[in-house]
């Protein structure tokens, strides 16, 4: 079994949001908004939604890929994770969980207080 702390390694959000080109992205529907921010992984569904599959399309990422997860009409980052599988696959399989979640807004990595002004 593969531990956590040999990789791959994750920018935080904070990274993220001054650098927002340091990862793919990918985009979520409205409705997968609230589960996101609570930690849910992200099922293909919540992908492949009409409003957001082109983007998708546009931009392939491979599985295992480390990515930032945005909202369906939002620039900000709200959360980051690894791709389960291709985006490829995403669109056509559909089902089952596209993205695991490794850190969203206002968990306790995000309120973590600033060490350095």
């Amino acid at each position: 079994m593969k531990q956590v702390r040999e990789g791959p390694y994750y920018p935080t959000l904070r990274v993220v949001h001054k650098y927002p080109f340091i990862l793919p992205t990918m985009r979520v529907d409205a409705g997968a908004i609230k589960f996101v921010l609570s930690g849910a992984n992200i099922m293909c569904p919540g992908l492949t939604h009409k409003n957001v599959v082109e983007e998708l399309k546009a931009n392939p990422v491979p599985e295992n890929t480390p990515v930032t997860i945005l909202a369906e009409g939002k620039e900000h980052a709200l959360a980051i994770g690894h791709t389960q599988m291709s985006s490829q696959d995403i669109v056509e399989v559909n089902k089952g969980i596209g993205v695991s979640v490794v850190q969203t807004l206002n968990d306790g990595l995000w309120k973590t207080p600033n060490l350095v002004d």
